[in-house]
């Protein structure tokens, strides 16, 4: 058995039921453990607070498994947890009909640094820590004997494992392997979906919610959709029917998909324009032209994983949302996102508040917006909530 013994005054995170031990906070480790094995917490008077798992490289050194003393971590444990995902899920998605969405969140579905993401009959999963890597093949068979899975493909390529002492990895787990473009219909609209190349596990479950928000949208007009990856926000609003949408993004291959979206929900290609570019450039290119859009959507990669990167970040959120504000009608909207976890809702707000104000534009918040239901956010984890999202009104003047 290891136990990790935490300095004086250090338990209190852990009593509240927040899942991490920082390298800060452990005064000692008794026994040996592998990376990723399985580690007692202990007070520093010797109370017995948790179990979790160890990461020798991480600045979080314990992801913690369970508050429960009696409860092993073993096969029966994993299994538990994940049936109780699928089961928190099931009532919502049979109401839906959703097909793809994100059967297991990290933290908040109890298995810290685990993310399994379901495209139709393939899961897509992601060993984001110490822990999950050191069960991987126990978790790969559970998730195999999940109904209807045709096949297991991990994309655990994202820089944060090599924090873990992790290598970047990806491949067939299980099963057969992905076609190149996955078809994946979500009630009005159909996408491809590149499981093995596209962006986090080949698309923005996460955004599901807002696509369809965008669709219904009254007075839509004519649209900016900015980071527009593969066009999925584009082609909402041309089926929601927007008068035009021109959309920009830096990568190539995701406009060569984005224009095939156009295709594939028949709809007329006359109505999207695609700029490949930078997104800061162009938004002054539109400006210096005095170009004008009823709506613009601003959804930006992560600027600021932690909160360390944060003032760097919100300088650049500042910058985009000041030119949207710039380039929209009286009475035009704005829905603006940040992923960034080191970006709080309410900086967010005041950031966005600060461009408004900047662009001489009064506005007012119409809505605002999180992530769904398959990415909870746990009460004891705030870091759980990453996606912010704002939808700003312009007052005419």
């Amino acid at each position: 058995m290891t136990d990790l013994i935490l300095k004086p005054g250090r338990e209190r995170s852990v009593l509240n039921r927040h899942p991490w031990i920082f390298s800060g906070a452990v005064a000692k480790l008794e026994g040996d453990v592998l990376s990723g094995g399985t580690t007692e917490v202990l007070s520093s008077e010797g109370e017995w607070l948790a179990r979790g798992a160890y990461s020798p490289h991480s600045k979080i050194r314990l992801r913690i498994w369970t508050w429960e003393q009696n409860q092993l971590i073993d096969e029966q444990f994993f299994r538990s947890r994940i049936l109780r995902a699928a089961s928190l899920r099931s009532d919502w998605l049979q109401k839906d009909g959703v097909k793809s969405y994100r059967l297991f969140y990290a933290e908040s579905d109890g298995l810290p640094g685990l993310i399994v993401d379901r495209y139709q009959d393939f899961l897509v999963l992601q060993f984001l820590s110490a822990g999950p890597e050191y069960w991987r093949e126990t978790i790969l068979d559970m998730l195999f004997e999940i109904p209807d899975v045709s096949g297991i493909y991990e994309r655990s390529d994202v820089e944060v494992r090599k924090l873990e002492g992790l290598e970047l990895r990806t491949g067939l787990c299980r099963g057969k392997e992905p076609g190149q473009d996955l078809l994946l219909e979500e009630g009005f609209l159909k996408i491809r979906v590149d499981i093995k190349n596209g962006h986090k596990t080949g698309f923005y479950l996460d955004q599901r919610e807002h696509r369809r928000l965008i669709h219904d949208l009254p007075g839509k007009g004519r649209m900016l959709n900015c980071f527009c990856y593969t066009g999925a926000f584009t082609t909402a609003a041309l089926l929601g029917g927007a008068s035009e949408v021109v959309s920009i993004d830096s990568s190539e291959d995701a406009i060569t998909l984005a224009r095939e979206h156009i295709k594939l929900n028949n709809l007329n290609q006359d109505k999207a324009h695609f700029i490949v570019g930078d997104v800061f450039k162009e938004l002054r290119t539109l400006r210096d032209k005095g170009e004008s859009f009823d709506t613009i959507v601003l959804d930006p990669p992560k600027f600021a994983p932690t909160v360390s990167q944060a003032k760097g970040a919100a300088r650049g959120y500042k910058d985009i949302n000041l030119l949207a504000f710039k380039l929209l009608k009286p009475g035009g909207r704005l829905i603006t996102f940040s992923c960034s976890g080191g970006i709080h809702r309410d900086l967010f707000q005041k950031i966005v508040a600060d461009a408004a104000r900047d662009a001489g534009v009064d506005a007012v918040i119409e809505k605002t917006l999180s992530q769904p239901a398959d990415h909870p956010i746990s009460l004891q984890f705030p870091e759980s909530r990453y996606l912010k999202g704002l939808v700003c009104r312009v007052v005419p003047g």
